[in-house]
C-alpha cells in the first residue's frame, strides 16, 4: 500500500464523522427526543473521555518502573505531557469560549457554539487516532494500519452524532461542514504527521488535550441533563450513547489493534 493510499485512507476514516452529523438537521424534535439525543451524546463523551485517558495514562505507567531504578527515561516527559495536557485542554476552552463565544460566565452555552466546542474536543482525540495510523503504516504494519482505519471510521460516525445530538433541529449545513472539518479533518493530519513523525509524548500530550476539552464539555452537558422531563428516559440515552461508542471501539480491541 502506497503513501497516497495511507493518505486517502485516513482521509476517509476522519470523513465518516460526517454520517452522523445530519441529526442536527432534524427538524422541530419533540423535548422528549432532544433530551435523549443529548443524554446520547452525552453518553458517547463519557466513552471518549475513559478512552482517551486511558491511552494517555498507560505510557506513563508504563515508563515508571525505570524511575524507580534512578533512570527516569521518558517517565518527566510523559509525565508532563499528561497533566499540561489535561490543564491546558480545560483550560484553553475556558478562556476561548469566554472570549470568543460568550461573556457571561453564568449562562450556558447553546447550538451551534457548543457544537463547535464538542467538535474542538474530539478533533484533538481524532488527530491520536490519525497519528496511530500513520506511526503503524511508518513502521510496515499496513495490516495494522487498514484495521485502525476501519475501526476509526466506524468510531468517528458515533463521533459525528455527539457533536450534532444537542442541536437537533437547529443547526444549517454550514455548520455540519465545519464541524466536520474541526472533528474529523484532525485524523487526516494525524496521519500525514505520524507517517514522518514518530514521539510518544506527542501522542500522549494530544490525548491529554483531548481529555480537558471533553471534560469542559460534559461540565456543560450535565446540568443539560438534569432538566430532562423524563429522567428515565435521558438516562436510558446516556446508556446507549456511551454502549454504542464502546461497540465500535471493541471491533479494534477484537482486531488486535
Amino acid at each position: 500500500m502506497s503513501t497516497l493510499d495511507i493518505l486517502v485512507l485516513g482521509l476517509i476514516a476522519g470523513g465518516t464523522i460526517f454520517l452522523g452529523l445530519p441529526v442536527a438537521r432534524i427538524k422541530n424534535p419533540p423535548r422528549g427526543l432532544q433530551s435523549f439525543l443529548n443524554a446520547v451524546a452525552t453518553g458517547i463523551l463519557f466513552f471518549l473521555l475513559y478512552d482517551v485517558l486511558s491511552g494517555a495514562i498507560e505510557p506513563v505507567n508504563n515508563a515508571l518502573p525505570s524511575a524507580h531504578g534512578g533512570s527516569f527515561g521518558t517517565f518527566i516527559p510523559d509525565l508532563l505531557a499528561l497533566l499540561v495536557g489535561i490543564a491546558v485542554g480545560l483550560l484553553g476552552l475556558v478562556a476561548f469560549e469566554q472570549r470568543f463565544i460568550r461573556r457571561d460566565p453564568q449562562s450556558m452555552p447553546a447550538g451551534a457554539h457548543l457544537g463547535y466546542m464538542i467538535a474542538a474536543g474530539i478533533g484533538m482525540h481524532n488527530f491520536s487516532e490519525g497519528l496511530a495510523i500513520g506511526q503503524a503504516a511508518a513502521s510496515g504494519a499496513i495490516q495494522l494500519a487498514a484495521i485502525l482505519i476501519i475501526g476509526f471510521g466506524l468510531h468517528n460516525m458515533t463521533e459525528g452524532f455527539g457533536i450534532s445530538a444537542p442541536l437537533a433541529g437547529s443547526a444549517s449545513w454550514a455548520f455540519i461542514g465545519l464541524a466536520g472539518l474541526i472533528g474529523g479533518g484532525p485524523t487526516f493530519l494525524g496521519t500525514m504527521v505520524g507517517m514522518v513523525f514518530h514521539a510518544e509524548v506527542i501522542y500522549i500530550l494530544f490525548l491529554a488535550l483531548a481529555a480537558g476539552s471533553i471534560i469542559y464539555v460534559l461540565s456543560q452537558l450535565l446540568p443539560m441533563l438534569r432538566r430532562a422531563p423524563i429522567m428515565e428516559l435521558a438516562m436510558s440515552g446516556l446508556v446507549v450513547g456511551f454502549v454504542v461508542a464502546y461497540g465500535t471501539d471493541l471491533v479494534l480491541v477484537a482486531a488486535g489493534a
